[in-house]
């Protein structure tokens, strides 16, 4: 049986404690220094008070654990990935934070143990469904990615709610962001690059946002003419997110932006994640394009109501630690997202929550 050390009871931890306390496979143990957090976690769920700051009680923590995941805010992943290089236990995470994603990959280097970084929705499944699409051109000219969790009822000017980490949110909405511009690696700014598309009937926006392309950016440079990612929302909300970052300067002040956030945006576990890629190239000397889409809703897993941005974030965490306890994916270093097939990823128990 795999000993997993999970940090952070929020809306993710919880999501991930429903999926992997539910096996056989894995003896789960949730740490936060949360009590009421740790309160609503499953009660087949082994709970442990902890503070990741406390780096020498974080230490102890890890001592007989085989696998460590942080559903902790990006910042606090740094040093939970040096004590698991330092204690030899295997490191999974959910930062959309690029910086954070590098330092990962820095103590993976001659590691006996695996480090994957950014194995949530976006950053996370959506280079898996890309680099899958782009492996069948001969020849790539454009891959779009989009990605949205968005409320199926929205009600106010925003048409948004909160549904995952504020912290995570404005960083994605602050932050350079990388993109392959005529065959050349460039970084743009983000609430940049509006468009206006439809699915299904319905209208939506999309803009440039931080960290969503993981690793791809590196994996396709010199192999694609054009490669972005955006985040998607109902119509209107990128005017007014330029407002508040900009204009009012809250992302020059990002303790204040979440405050203002949390206090007037309620959350919503009332939602819908979409999934939209694109990608156009050469098959057979022949223009081509193919699309991959994908709605996923909210709803029950086990004896728990969970959001779509909840299941799908954590299914992609646990599928990803399935399939290296299963020998799927490479047992030490750095692994990218893109390095796993999407065939293999939607055949795990995990993964079956995007088929």
């Amino acid at each position: 049986m795999t000993h997993v050390l999970l940090l952070g009871a929020g809306n993710i931890g919880v999501a991930i404690a429903e999926l992997l306390g539910r096996t056989q496979d894995y003896m789960l143990t949730i740490a936060d220094r949360d009590a009421a957090r740790l309160a609503g976690v499953p009660a087949s769920v082994k709970k442990l008070p902890l503070d990741v700051t406390d780096r020498a009680a974080l230490k102890s923590a890890l001592v007989g654990v085989d696998v460590v995941l942080s559903a902790c805010p990006f910042f606090l992943n740094i040093s939970i990935a040096e004590l698991a290089r330092e204690a030899g236990v295997h490191y999974f995470d959910l930062t959309e934070d690029v910086s954070t994603a590098l330092r990962v990959r820095e103590l993976a280097e001659g590691a006996k143990t695996v480090f994957i970084p950014q194995c949530g929705l976006a950053p996370g499944f959506i280079s898996i469904a890309a680099a899958d699409l782009a492996k069948r051109f001969d020849k790539l000219n454009r891959v779009r990615m989009r990605v949205g969790a968005l409320p199926l009822f929205p009600s106010n000017a925003l048409k948004y709610n909160l549904t995952w980490s504020t912290a995570g949110l404005i960083n994605e909405y602050c932050n350079p962001c990388h993109v392959i511009h005529d065959g050349a690696v460039r970084e743009v700014l983000p609430l940049e690059g509006l468009e206006a598309f439809s699915l299904d009937g319905a209208e939506y926006e999309a803009f440039n946002t931080s960290g969503g392309l993981g690793t791809l950016w590196e994996t396709l440079a010199g192999k694609v003419d054009y490669l972005n990612y955006k985040t998607i929302r109902y119509p209107g909300h990128c005017e007014l997110i330029r407002f508040l970052c900009n204009d009012l300067r809250l992302g020059e002040r990002r303790s204040l932006f979440a405050d203002v956030l949390e206090h007037a945006v309620p959350v919503t576990t009332q939602d819908v994640v979409l999934i939209f890629v694109t990608v156009s190239g050469t098959q057979n000397g022949r223009l081509v394009q193919e699309t991959f889409t994908k709605k996923v809703y909210h709803g029950r897993v086990g004896d728990t109501e969970l959001s779509a941005i909840q299941i799908t974030t954590a299914a992609a965490i646990c599928a990803m630690v399935d399939l290296h306890r299963e020998g799927k994916i490479a047992a030490t270093g750095f692994v990218k997202q893109e390095d796993v097939p999407l065939a293999t990823f939607i055949a795990n128990r995990f993964g079956k929550y995007y088929s």
